[in-house]
């Protein structure tokens, strides 16, 4: 996806820190039971960002590599988890991410595939997993399904942003994840996710996409009206519920 994605996060850094969803714990209970990740294991986030998904794997107990080529996201996930003695942060890409051939067991990527050059990312990802590691790409994807105000809030997206519609058609489908992992060599799993919000968080957690209007976008005023709109519509006791569906997808490229 040829958006810039390297510089497209750099003013959005500290409302992402903020305002962005965790993974859920299942989602470390599902690598331990069913892929056999233990604390021994070898973790590259790719793509890691403020360190969301980083953090999961550092918590139990695994050496994380966190590659992120946008400096302060980069760096605010070495503010944030530099005194584990288990955190690595790289200056790299998914495409170049500058680790030793066949050193990691697990690569993770946490809402960030969408953004990286596919086969170049392939051809790395080989080189840098050991024999029969795995690839865990996974999403919070917004369940708009699960409620009047997830409805409205993804109208709202769709009227107040700079590229949303564009980002949103980027995120793979069965082709794209065919290609990747080698078609019918991947397999999905989803669980539940949420986080609750008064005013502020959800302003800050729209303000935290690489596609929300820049407060000093004329429409920006506009936008936050409308935005108290929805919320006031739907909050109870000052507060809305904003679900995912966090989304994993896993494979090996071999």
């Amino acid at each position: 996806m040829n958006q810039n994605p390297t510089a497209r996060f750099s003013k959005t850094a500290e409302y992402y820190v903020r305002y962005r969803p965790t993974y859920p714990a299942a989602l470390m209970d599902f690598f331990r039971s069913e892929l056999n990740l233990t604390a021994s294991s070898i973790i590259a986030d790719v793509g890691a960002g403020t360190g969301k998904l980083t953090e999961l794997f550092l918590q139990n107990g695994n050496r994380t590599y966190a590659i992120e080529p946008n400096r302060e996201m980069r760096l605010a996930a070495e503010r944030l988890l530099g005194s584990n003695v288990h955190f690595t942060s790289i200056d790299g890409t998914a495409e170049n991410t500058n680790l030793p051939d066949q050193s990691i067991d697990f690569i993770a990527v946490g809402t960030a595939f969408h953004w990286f050059e596919p086969v170049a990312t392939r051809h790395e990802f080989q080189r840098i997993l050991k024999p029969n590691g795995y690839v865990l790409l996974t999403w919070n994807y917004r369940n708009n399904d699960r409620s009047a105000f997830m409805h409205e809030y993804e109208d709202f997206l769709l009227e107040y942003s700079s590229d949303y519609k564009k980002v949103k058609e980027a995120y793979p489908d069965d082709a794209i994840l065919d290609q990747f992992f080698v078609e019918n060599n991947w397999q999905q799993v989803i669980f539940e996710n949420l986080q609750i919000f008064d005013f502020e968080g959800l302003k800050g957690r729209y303000q935290s996409c690489s596609y929300a209007l820049e407060e000093d976008s004329p429409q920006f005023n506009n936008a936050m009206d409308a935005l108290r709109l929805i919320f006031e519509r739907h909050q109870q006791n000052g507060k809305v519920i904003h679900w995912y569906h966090t989304v994993l997808y896993y494979g090996k490229l071999e």
